[in-house]
Order: structure tokens, then sequence, then C-alpha cells
């Protein structure tokens, strides 16, 4: 493995806010329930000054690099007041600077969030936010499990935009349970109505440990998700968006923070639960901390993080599998810069999957087909060892 250089790659921030009003039954995040539906004001201050201490612990690892960019995510992270993040930023920009471009984007639920409050989130320094509609059909809300309705959706989008934020993604879910095609197509009328700018459209997948695996919801058959997958690309390209990964679809610039995963940049990561990865001269280390919130409060920073390097042997899989969710792919070059690993062990691989047309004939470039993208998992595979 070369001699790799952090300075070369973007260094994000990933911070975990672990709780929501309740649980969905299709969700396997790392997501807990409040009391009474509601974060108490102690129980806010008490975890935002442990994010600073755990930030504290990773300001080595910046090894000189700016904040590039911010996600926080969740849960909800709508449940920590305007005010909290002002003060929890003012901490974490006296430790470690942030670009002045710096991208902040929120997560937040269309139920907890009205109208005074998205001024406060940007006034705060969030400058983007994704919305977690999933649906704006209030029967397959009720059946995922979401607190909020229709309207609530609808409004959510509304009043961000005249609070004053540009920069609005709406994450919908498709392949929902009983959903019918003209169901689906609607969801995403309403969401480009509405105004977002960027939509995360994906479809639904029962995971092993959630409640919908327990219960197997009756989901659309596969004639319908494929009507639903091939009329809502449609749809999306006639209104102007642009499809550049997997799920991802703009009208506006790509999501910066995204963009760094897909490119196997670096981030750090604070919160229950939160997952890491930061480039040193020697290698590249995951990192993750201790799951539940009442575990996380408890320890000193230096306790609940756990990191693993990422094997040598390890290193094609691990970039190829957040490379290739791009469209257009990676310069080639990156994966050398970002590796520390030449292309060269790769090439018969690499020439194998361009002579089945499943990856660009472009040595300059690492990038599926059309049809290398409908086969991406098997794609994938001939990374693994």
């Amino acid at each position: 493995m070369a001699n790799l250089d952090p300075a070369l790659i973007p260094l994000s921030l990933y911070i975990h806010m672990p709780w929501c009003v309740r649980k969905c039954p299709y969700c396997d995040f790392n997501s807990h329930a409040v009391p009474d539906g509601k974060l108490s004001l102690d129980l806010e201050r008490e975890y935002l000054h442990a994010l600073v201490e755990d930030f504290k612990t990773q300001v080595d690892f910046a090894q000189g690099r700016s904040i590039h960019s911010v996600f926080i995510g969740g849960g909800t992270p709508s449940l920590i007041s305007a005010k909290g993040y002002v003060w929890l930023f003012q901490q974490l920009k006296n430790l470690l600077n942030f670009e002045d471009d710096c991208e902040i984007t929120l997560e937040a639920n269309p139920g907890t969030v009205e109208h005074d409050p998205f001024a406060g989130y940007l006034q705060a320094g969030i400058n983007r936010l994704s919305i977690g509609v999933q649906s704006f059909n209030t029967e397959h809300l009720k059946r995922l499990g979401r607190i909020h309705s229709n309207q609530d959706a609808v409004q959510a989008i509304l009043h961000a935009k005249e609070a004053g934020f540009e920069r609005i993604n709406v994450d919908l879910m498709h392949g929902l349970p009983e959903q019918t095609l003209e169901q689906a197509l609607y969801d995403l009328k309403l969401a480009v109505q509405s105004g977002a700018t960027h939509i995360s459209w994906y479809q639904l997948t029962i995971e092993p440990s959630t409640v919908f695996f327990k219960t197997q919801p009756i989901l659309p058959n596969e004639d319908v998700l494929e009507q639903i997958q091939l009329q809502g690309e449609a749809f999306l390209i006639d209104n102007g968006f642009i499809n550049y990964e997997v799920s991802a679809w703009r009208k506006e610039r790509p999501s910066a923070h995204n963009l760094n995963y897909w490119q196997f940049g670096d981030y750090l990561a604070i919160g229950a639960g939160a997952h890491g990865k930061v480039t040193r001269p020697d290698g590249v280390y995951r990192f993750q901390k201790t799951r539940l919130p009442k575990d996380y409060l408890a320890k000193v920073p230096a306790e609940h993080v756990h990191f693993q390097a990422i094997e040598a042997e390890d290193m094609p899989f691990e970039f190829m599998m957040n490379a290739l969710r791009l469209n257009q792919g990676v310069a080639s070059a990156l994966y050398t810069e970002r590796t520390g690993q030449s292309l060269e062990q790769m090439e018969q691989r690499l020439n194998s999957l361009r002579t089945r047309k499943l990856m660009q004939d472009d040595p300059n470039r690492l990038a599926c087909t059309e049809q290398g993208h409908l086969f991406l998992n098997s794609v994938l595979e001939e990374f693994l060892l």
C-alpha cells in the first residue's frame, strides 16, 4: 500500500441524533422512541455536551483539514431545538475550522417541525434540509408508522421554502404495502409541485430487525414495481431532475456530503451509534460509537470508539461499493489517491467487466454502463475476495 496523503481527501462530519417520537415498523436505523414523545431540555443539553466531548477526541483525525460538509441524521434531528444547534455549532467551530461554504444538512420529520423552527434552523447555520416524507398518501403513512399526514408533509416543504431554505431534499419510498402505480407516481408529482430541489427516491426493503420483517406486509408484485421504477424515472426526467446516483435525483447541485461518501472521502462521526472513516498515512480506518444513548452518555468518549483498519484485500470492494453507485462513476486516479493501492492489481477484473459491457470502456474512469447499473450487485461481487 502506498503512502496516503490525508490532505488530498475531503473531510465531512456526521452527527447522529438517536431519538424519534416513535419507532417506525420498517426502520432498522439506530433510533429510539423518547419518553412521552418529547425530548426534555435536560436530556437535549446532556446529549449536546456529550457530542462536543466526543468531537474533541476526533480533532486530531482532521490532520489539518477543515470540515467540508455536515449531515445531521437520526432518529429525528428536528427534535433538537434550533437554539441547541446554535450552541453546538459554536462549540464545534471553536475546535475545528469549517469551510466557508460548508454544506450543513438537517434531517427533519414533517410531524415534529412547524413554521417558526425552520427559520431558527436556518439562522443556526443549517443550509440544507432533508425532509422525511416517505409518502404523501395518508393511509400509506399510517401503515409505515409515520406521525405526519399528507397535509403535514406538503406544509413542511412549503414552510421550509418560506423560511428561506433554497435546498430541500424530500425522502420518498416506493413499493409500499399495497401501493399502486398511480399512487407512487402521485407521490413524486406532489414532491415536485411542492418545491423539492432534490429527491431521494428508493424502494422499500424489508430488513431483518424490523417489525415489517415479522409481520410481512403485502407488497406490490414485480410487474408493478418495474412500472413504478420506469414511469417514475421518466416523470422525474421530464420535470428537469438529473439522476446522479442510484436513488438520488437533483434539480440543483448534488449533495456535497453524500458525494463525499460515494467518492470514498473521510468523515468524522459523533453521537450514539455513529460510524466514521478516516485516512492516515499508514491506512484507512473505520470506527463506530456505542449504539444505545444511555451507554453513550454514561461513558467517556475514549471508551466508546471501536476502530478497525480496512484490510488491503477488502479495499477494492469498499471503494467500488461507493463509487459505482454514481452514474458517472469517478476518475480512475481517485482509486489510488483514496486507497493507496494501484489499479493494476484489479486490471483483470476491470477488463472482464468492460468486455461484458458492465463497466465503461474508459481507462480514465471507473463507472458502470447502463447495463452495469441494472446488475450493480453482480458487478460489485467481482471485487470481493
